[in-house]
C-alpha cells in the first residue's frame, strides 16, 4: 500500500503471502519497479530477492520450490529481462516446476506506439503472450485491472495442478500502479484442488499381485515427480509391500533412499549397470513420478520393451504400449492418493527380501595425468556432507559424477536440472535452496558453468548465504572435448581454455567470500569439512583433468566400438566395497 491506497501491485504481494511465498525472486527494472516497491510496503512476509541475472533468478524459485515445496516466484522486467526468463521457464516447464512468473511490460498506452521494449503483438512488435504460451501451462497479459484477481488465480492453479509447471502474467507498470478497488481475495478465486481417481487402479493392482505371488522381482523406478507431489513416504511403503527394487532417474535420485538395501541405483545414461540386471529379472516394471525420457532409460530399451509397465504420472509415460507386446497400465491422478490406493487394493503378498547387493559402478579410463578424479573427489564430497544437506549438480563432467557416485544424503534433497540441461542452473538454484531451508547447500559445477552463471556467487555473498560452491575446475568444457575426441576422432578441440585461477579470483573479488583451491582428494575434504563450520558462502576449486572421461554410457560404449574390432558394446562394472 502506497500513501493509503492499494494498488494492482500490492494486491499481488499480499495475494503471495497469503500463499505461503516467502520469497520473490527477480531483477528489477522500470516496468517491474512497483511490484519491487509493494513487497517494500507490505507487511513483510514477502521478501525480494535481486539476482544477477533473470535466469539465475527462475532457477531460485525453482531451488526454493525443488527444496521445500510450495509456488516458486519470480519476477522481471520487460524487453532482454523478460527474455532472459525464457531458459528458467522452459527448464521449469520441462521438469513440471510449479514456478509463477511476474513480468513487467510498458504501459498500456504506448504499446503498439514504438514503447521502448514493447512485445505486445502490436504494430510489429512481437507477442510475448505467444512466447511464454508455448513453454507454460498457462500465459496471459493483464490489459484490465478489474481481471487481476480471476487471472492471477488461474495461473496459480495452472502451476500448481497435478502436471505442474510455470504460469506466467504480464503486467503492464500502468497496471501495475493502478488500484486494486474491489479485488476479491484470492482463496475464493482459487479453483478447489480435487483430483478424480485414477481409472486403471485396479488393473495395476492386479498386475502387481500376479507378478509379486509368482515369485519374480518388481522394479520400481522412482522420478522426481516424487519429490514434487511429496510421496517419498507411500514409494518406500509400496516398495517394501511388494518386496521391490528402486531405482531412481538421474534427476530423481533423492527421491528414495540411496542407504537402503532395496537401492539398485540410477537408470538411464549416467546409470548403474545393477539396474539393467534387476530388470532382466522383473516380472513388471514400475515407474513412479516419471515418464522415462531419454536419459533415464538409455540402454533398457531393449528390455522394457518386454516388460509389462505402470506407470503412475499424470502424463503418460513416453513408452507406449507396441502391438502384440506386453501391457501398459498408466495410472494418473494425485500422486499420493494413486500409490496409498494401489497399495491397499492388493491383497497379502508373500515376503520377499531385498537385492544381495547394491548397485555397481561403471569403470572408467583413469588418465595417467594431473587433477583430482571425479570418483575421488566425490567420495570426498560425500564424507562431508551433512545427512540434511539440500545437493544441486549442474551440467557436464561434474554432474555425471554426481548422479553416479554421491550418495544422496539422507534426509536432504538432490537438485539436477534434466529437462533444458542449461549450464550454470545449478548456482541460481542453490541460493534458492538455501534461501527455503537455511541449511548449508552444496553446488557442484564445472568451470563452464561457473563462466556461465557463476557471479550469482555475489549474490551469496550479498545475503551472507550458507552455500558451498564447488567448482570441478578442468580449463575446458570437458564434456565436449570428450564428444569431440570419441564421435569425431579429433586432433583439435574448440572447447579447452587457457588456465586460470578460480579460487583467486573469486576471493580477490569477494573479499568475505572464503575461496580455497585443492589439488587432491584429501584437500578438499577438509576444505569443506572446515568451510561446514563456518557461516556464509565458500568456494572450493577442485583442480580436475579435462582427460578423463565420465560415468556416461554413451561415451564407453563409443569407446569400445573404437578400441574392440568387434565392436562389442559391453561396458564392464565394478560393486562398491561396504
Amino acid at each position: 500500500m502506497r500513501n493509503g491506497h492499494t494498488r494492482v501491485a500490492d494486491y499481488i504481494i499480499s495475494s503471495l503471502a497469503e500463499l505461503g511465498v516467502d520469497h520473490v525472486f527477480g531483477v528489477g527494472g522500470a516496468n517491474i519497479e512497483d511490484m519491487y516497491d509493494a513487497v517494500h510496503h507490505g507487511d513483510g512476509r514477502v521478501k525480494a530477492v535481486v539476482a544477477k541475472h533473470e535466469f539465475s533468478a527462475t532457477c531460485m524459485a525453482e531451488g526454493s520450490h525443488r527444496t521445500v515445496g510450495g509456488l516458486g516466484v519470480v519476477m522481471a522486467t520487460s524487453g532482454a529481462g523478460a527474455m532472459n526468463l525464457v531458459p528458467g521457464v522452459a527448464e521449469a516447464y520441462a521438469a513440471r516446476v510449479p514456478l509463477l512468473a511476474l513480468v513487467g511490460q510498458p504501459p498500456r498506452d504506448l504499446e503498439g506506439r514504438g514503447a521502448f521494449q514493447d512485445t505486445s503483438g502490436r504494430s510489429g512488435a512481437f507477442n510475448a503472450v505467444e512466447l511464454f504460451g508455448s513453454i507454460s501451462r498457462f500465459c496471459a497479459r493483464v490489459d484490465d485491472p478489474a481481471d487481476t484477481g480471476k487471472l492471477l488465480a488461474a495461473a496459480v492453479d495452472a502451476a500448481r495442478s497435478p502436471r505442474g509447471g510455470p504460469a506466467v502474467l504480464l503486467l503492464p507498470k500502468d497496471v501495475q500502479q493502478a488500484a486494486a478497488g474491489a479485488l476479491r481475495p484470492l482463496d475464493e478465486l482459487l479453483t478447489p484442488t480435487t483430483v478424480p481417481a485414477a481409472a486403471h487402479r485396479q488393473a495395476a493392482a492386479d498386475l502387481l499381485a500376479d507378478a509379486a505371488r509368482g515369485g519374480s522381482g518388481i522394479v520400481l523406478i522412482a522420478g522426481d515427480g516424487v519429490g514434487h507431489q511429496d510421496a517419498r513416504a507411500e514409494l518406500a511403503a509400496l516398495a517394501d509391500r511388494l518386496g521391490a527394487s528402486v531405482a531412481v532417474t538421474p534427476d530423481g535420485k533423492d527421491a528414495f533412499d540411496n542407504r537402503e538395501p532395496r537401492y539398485v541405483g540410477v537408470a538411464g545414461a549416467i546409470g548403474h549397470p545393477t539396474v539393467r540386471r534387476q530388470l532382466e529379472e522383473a516380472a513388471v516394471c514400475v515407474l513412479v513420478g516419471t515418464r522415462l525420457p531419454v536419459m533415464a532409460r538409455a540402454g533398457l530399451d531393449g528390455v522394457l520393451a518386454d516388460t509389462p509397465l505402470i506407470c503412475f504420472d499424470p502424463e503418460p509415460p513416453f513408452i507406449g504400449p507396441q502391438p502384440d507386446g506386453p501391457p501398459v497400465v498408466h495410472v494418473d491422478g494425485d500422486l499420493r492418493a494413486e500409490l496409498r490406493a494401489v497399495s491397499a487394493l492388493l491383497p497379502v503378498l508373500p515376503a520377499r527380501p531385498a537385492p544381495a547387493r547394491g548397485p555397481e559402478y561403471l569403470v572408467t579410463p583413469r588418465p595417467d595425468s594431473p587433477g583430482v578424479r571425479l570418483s575421488d573427489a566425490v567420495e570426498a564430497i560425500g564424507s562431508a556432507l551433512p545427512d540434511d544437506a539440500p545437493v544441486v549438480s549442474d551440467a557436464g563432467n561434474a554432474s555425471s559424477a554426481a548422479v553416479h557416485y554421491l550418495t544422496a544424503p539422507h534426509r536432504g534433497k538432490f537438485i539436477i536440472a534434466m529437462g533444458m540441461g542449461g549450464m550454470g542452473h545449478s548456482f541460481g538454484t542453490g541460493i534458492g535452496a538455501a534461501f527455503a531451508t537455511g541449511r548449508r547447500t552444496y553446488v557442484l559445477a564445472g568451470d563452464g558453468g561457473f563462466y556461465a552463471h557463476g557471479m550469482e556467487i555475489h549474490t551469496a555473498v550479498e545475503y551472507d548465504l550458507p552455500v558451498t560452491f564447488i567448482i570441478f575446475n578442468n580449463n575446458a568444457h570437458a564434456m565436449c572435448v570428450t564428444r569431440e575426441q570419441l564421435f569425431y576422432e579429433a586432433d583439435y578441440s574448440f572447447n579447452t581454455f587457457k588456465p586460470s585461477s578460480i579460487a583467486a579470483g573469486a576471493g580477490a573479488m569477494f573479499p568475505s567470500l572464503n575461496a580455497v583451491r585443492a589439488t587432491t582428494a584429501g584437500e578438499l575434504r577438509t576444505a569443506l569439512t572446515e568451510t561446514n563450520s563456518t557461516p556464509g558462502p565458500a568456494l572450493v576449486c577442485v583442480e580436475a583433468d579435462p582427460a578423463e572421461m565420465p560415468p556416461f554410457v554413451p561415451f564407453l560404449r563409443q569407446l569400445e566400438s573404437l578400441t574392440t574390432p568387434s565392436g562389442a558394446t559391453h561396458v564392464d562394472y565394478v560393486t562398491p566395497v561396504g
